[in-house]
């Protein structure tokens, strides 16, 4: 219990919620055009070993060499059991906490209107079977990517710190690494902070001689006042359909345990590849005839052509936040529903950039960009 209050004390949304421990489940494809499952970015200055594959503990990380090598310009680093905990503060006040070597991030604190910050993303701490912590929010990656051959099939976790650039009055950006064990995958994720925004971006470079198929999403958790008082605005007219609850250890879901019927039948939260292969999956044949939609209700849509941002307003809160995508182009959205009590550790959203039933296809020798953005619009209300 010590080590999951420390742990929570490190990231200004968490909550300790003890719960019970949950396996991570592995990445499942989608058939095409149907809502079945989820699938569960110069020269460097020091680059740690890297696992060839997911499954493999990263190396440990040196806080003194971090500290030394990248430290200043509103950029800290503290030590989090085997991770580390890379903060970034602007002069304006907006800070962002990220997690080494997962690239979870934990917390966006943004500047409002009034003077004040917001904490603008939801994240938990709850305790392992083995007594460790589980981190699950925030903003996540959970990708996989794979071959026609199925000579490969990758899930990148373990990530580099690479360089960082820093105008602290204007913006904070970090740029995290990874790749395969034979450097055919290379990718790029740069987090970049600024007075208004928080972004969040990929680069994949392809340098296999065969295309590479990705599917997977950027996750992100947006903490709320209740799901009751929340509105996704600028939907109308968008194709989804219902699915379930995406694979990702980092997904936040209410436990089975929790609820005597209904949300644990409606959203199973790790399906097997044997379920998974049995669904028939629905066709997506829905649209959003309503621009603002309520989040009320307990939800898991996938849309397929959906705006390239839309805005979700907390009338609770009395604030509202704006997320958006490019490179992507489908959109997951998630809600508990309105019978979880407010501002618990359930008072939550999520928003998902995915590529679930069309996967990306990257060329041989080619490289591809995608992200995702969340903007603060409540400097100037």
């Amino acid at each position: 219990m010590t080590m999951m209050m420390a742990f929570s004390s490190l990231f200004c949304s968490t909550r300790f919620i003890p719960t019970p421990f949950i396996t991570p489940a592995r990445n499942i494809l989608s058939p095409q055009h149907t809502c079945a499952s989820f699938i569960p970015h110069k020269q460097f200055k020091r680059e740690f070993t890297l696992p060839a594959v997911a499954s493999v503990p990263s190396q440990p990380i040196n806080i003194d060499y971090l500290q030394e090598e990248f430290s200043g310009h509103g950029v800290t680093f503290e030590g989090a059991g085997d991770s580390c905990v890379v903060k970034m503060e602007l002069r304006n006040g907006s800070t962002v906490a990220m997690m080494l070597p997962s690239g979870l991030i934990t917390s966006y604190k943004a500047l409002m209107w009034h003077g004040g910050k917001v904490e603008l993303l939801h994240t938990a701490v709850s305790e392992g079977e083995d007594g460790d912590p589980i981190i699950q929010g925030g903003v996540s990656l959970n990708f996989n990517f794979q071959t026609d051959d199925d000579e490969l099939s990758w899930s990148p976790t373990n990530w580099v710190l690479h360089k960082i650039r820093a105008k602290t009055k204007e913006s904070i950006q970090v740029e995290l690494t990874n790749r395969t064990s034979d450097d055919k995958i290379g990718l790029k994720y740069i987090v970049t902070l600024e007075k208004d925004s928080l972004n969040s971006e990929l680069e994949i470079s392809n340098r296999r001689s065969l295309p590479l198929r990705m599917t997977g999403s950027i996750l992100s958790h947006l903490t709320l006042s209740s799901p009751e008082a929340t509105y996704a605005i600028g939907l109308e007219g968008s194709s989804y359909c219902s699915t379930p609850l995406f694979e990702s250890e980092y997904m936040l879901s209410p436990q089975d345990s929790d609820q005597e019927e209904g949300f644990g039948k409606l959203f199973p939260q790790w399906r097997t590849k044997s379920q998974i292969n049995g669904l028939e999956g629905s066709q997506v044949n829905n649209e959003e005839i309503d621009n603002y939609k309520e989040l009320s209700e307990e939800l898991s849509l996938l849309y397929i052509d959906a705006p390239r941002s839309l805005t979700v307003i907390d009338r609770g809160r009395r604030n509202s936040v704006s997320v958006g995508r490019r490179g992507f182009d489908e959109m997951y959205l998630f809600s508990p529903g309105s019978r979880v009590e407010i501002y618990s550790k359930h008072s939550y959203i999520c928003v998902g950039q995915a590529s679930i039933l069309k996967p990306i296809i990257i060329s041989p020798q080619d490289v591809w960009r995608g992200g995702q953005f969340i903007y603060n619009p409540n400097l100037d209300a």
